[in-house]
């Protein structure tokens, strides 16, 4: 009897791990069954705050809205409507530039411009399968479709701007100092030179700079003192230039009214952006290429021998102070509008800091003018960035301002939107060039998950098939566990925030196939042999597990820091497929040695049978 208990003891999960396994395939079934039925495209319309915390709620009416979707052959899944959102649900994503426009003319007609227009997928799942939480497995660019845009940071007017700055504070502290003889020549990115006669003042002059600019480096010796920038300085100016066009690029993302955004560095100066869904990508190259600012100036008279002179749009010169009042930093939102007289406007609210420079600005110079300049970045044809400004209004300052006020003179209402917009998405701290386009329509990306995923099922089938065959009825545990494996998998990529599949990341799924299958071989192989040296099957199932599992955690493990790396240092496909990888070794480790031997160890644990195959 003793013995009977311990055979029966020895291969025994406690409820608590038969719990755990059932719930966790359970849960992983349930994240992944969205992504069975799909997603379709959709346009979501939000509503301003204001409108829907007023009584009468100003929205589109899905009647008339379908109407007129359908007046412009639009095919229509769907139209759904909450206190405050409308969802235009397609069949066909290339009619979503046509419906976009047809949704903003509407809002436009019924007074509420401010709705924001979004591109979205909604997905087909049940209502309440979502209403738990679960959604579809995120796709890419390439299966989705959509633009992928490369930009390059241009950092030399950074640097430029940079040593200019350190020109002028150099030059104030000579002054204050009465250093008198220094001369200023060779300025560029890099640095500049400095002739400084006097060697007592050249002396005092080293030990300012070592003081307050280390990051700055004097190179030479006797009357010239060579200022270059260290190499320590260069990196991190350029590090952070980079990271803070990053964060600029996603807001101006979002203005645009895109959802599920890639954006990410590349290299040391280079951007790399993704917009899954978005087939029409002209306004978006506009918007995310541009670099545009204003800055408000003080006027100066025509014959004033300091400032500089800016063309209006007629060609004019005006003549402005040489340092800008306000800056378009300190911008914080920006809305177009129609003015009194029918002209377009752009209101503009200031952030505190803004606010009270203008404040002190415009009450110290009421009655006298004050220019609206713009600015923005571009190429010539010799690949040179070069930076145009021109005057866009000169107004007389009739009383105080404050942190709101109005700028007119942006052109046309289009023309007001599109400046409202940027300098609600901010100003770049440098220039960006669009090095690279690439469109991917939905046509191309649905192929991509055809073939994708029909190379999975091949695979799969191939698979299942020959572990059937090979090792009989423990293959058929295998394909059980093979199957559970793939369901975990697509409900931890569909589970996890920021997961996406991509082309590559479909090939890693194949390749998870493979490696959960080479589980379940190198414990069956090590259960066979255990039963060829004459031990019972339970003996064997529990020799078999507990020798082979710390040679599938080895190879796992391997391969995993292989994964780590390509993550971590790759982008875009390769992190599609590192990412799959990833997880699918987990859910083969887990299907292959947990679940499989729970299936084992329910048919044949208690097997005393020493000749027997199973």
């Amino acid at each position: 009897m003793k013995k009977r208990s311990s055979q029966r003891a020895l291969n025994q999960y406690s409820h608590w791990q038969y719990v755990v396994l059932i719930a966790t395939l359970l849960l992983m079934l349930f994240s992944a069954l969205p992504s069975w039925y799909g997603e379709s495209p959709a346009l979501q319309l939000n509503y301003p705050q204001s409108s829907a915390t007023s009584e009468h709620l100003v929205m589109l009416d899905p009647l008339a809205l379908r109407h007129a979707l359908v007046q412009q052959g639009i095919e229509l899944k769907q139209i759904k409507q909450d206190q405050a959102t409308t969802w235009v649900v397609l069949n066909d994503a290339k009619q979503l530039p046509l419906a976009k426009q047809v949704l903003q003319k509407m809002s436009d007609e019924q007074g509420i411009s401010d709705t924001q227009l979004t591109l979205a997928s909604v997905a087909n799942a049940p209502y309440w399968l979502t209403q738990l939480g679960f959604n579809p497995i995120a796709l890419g660019l390439d299966l989705r479709g959509g633009v992928q845009f490369l930009l390059d940071v241009d950092m030399a007017p950074v640097y430029q701007s940079q040593t200019e700055q350190l020109k002028k504070e150099l030059g104030a502290w000579l002054r204050e100092h009465n250093m008198r003889g220094g001369q200023f020549k060779e300025l560029s990115a890099d640095g500049f030179t400095l002739l400084l006669a006097n060697e007592s003042y050249r002396t005092e002059l080293r030990d300012h700079l070592n003081s307050q600019y280390r990051h700055w480096q004097i190179i030479g010796s006797g009357d010239e003192l060579r200022l270059v920038r260290s190499e320590t300085e260069q990196v991190a100016l350029r590090n952070l230039t980079v990271q803070q066009n990053l964060q600029i690029m996603r807001s101006r993302i979002e203005e645009l009214g895109i959802t599920e955004a890639a954006v990410q560095r590349q290299g040391d100066h280079r951007i790399r952006i993704e917009l899954p869904g978005v087939q029409d990508p002209a306004q978006a190259k506009n918007v995310i290429g541009a670099t545009a600012s204003l800055a408000f100036y003080q006027v100066l008279a025509d014959d004033a021998l300091s400032g500089q002179a800016i063309l209006d749009e007629q060609g004019r010169p005006v003549r402005v102070a040489q340092v800008p009042v306000l800056t378009g930093e300190h911008i914080v939102d920006a809305r177009a509008s129609l003015g009194e007289m029918g002209m377009a406007e752009v209101n503009i609210s200031l952030d505190s800091q803004g606010g009270r420079m203008m404040a002190d600005f415009s009450r110290q110079n009421i009655g006298k003018p004050m220019a609206t300049a713009y600015s923005e970045y571009s190429r010539n044809q010799q690949g040179e960035v070069v930076q145009s400004n021109k005057i866009i209004s000169v107004a007389t300052i009739q009383s105080g301002l404050g942190a709101k006020f109005r700028i007119t003179g942006a052109g046309s209402m289009q023309d007001a939107q599109s400046l409202a917009l940027l300098l609600r998405a901010g100003s770049l701290t440098a220039p960006v060039t669009i090095v690279e386009e690439r469109t991917i329509g939905p046509t191309l990306g649905a192929e991509n998950i055809s073939n994708g995923f029909s190379a999975l099922a091949l695979g799969l089938g191939m698979t299942l098939v020959f572990m059937a065959l090979w090792y009989r009825r423990l293959g058929w545990i295998a394909n059980i566990a093979l199957l559970a494996n793939m369901v975990m998998l697509f409900g931890l990529l569909a589970l996890i925030p920021g997961a996406v599949l991509t082309l590559p990341g479909i090939a890693g799924l194949v390749l998870t196939v493979g490696m959960a299958v080479d589980t379940n071989v190198l414990i069956f192989e090590r259960i066979r042999d255990k039963l060829k040296e004459g031990n019972s099957v339970a003996r064997a199932i529990d020799s078999g597990f507990s020798s082979a599992t710390s040679t599938i955690f080895d190879a796992n493990f391997t391969t995993m820091i292989t994964a780590i790396v390509l993550y971590s240092l790759g982008n875009g496909p390769i992190q599609g497929f590192a990412l799959t990888l990833g997880l699918g070794l987990l859910t083969s480790m887990f299907t292959g040695i947990f679940a499989s031997r729970a299936m084992i160890n329910w048919f044949w644990g208690n097997d005393t049978r020493r000749s027997v195959r199973i």
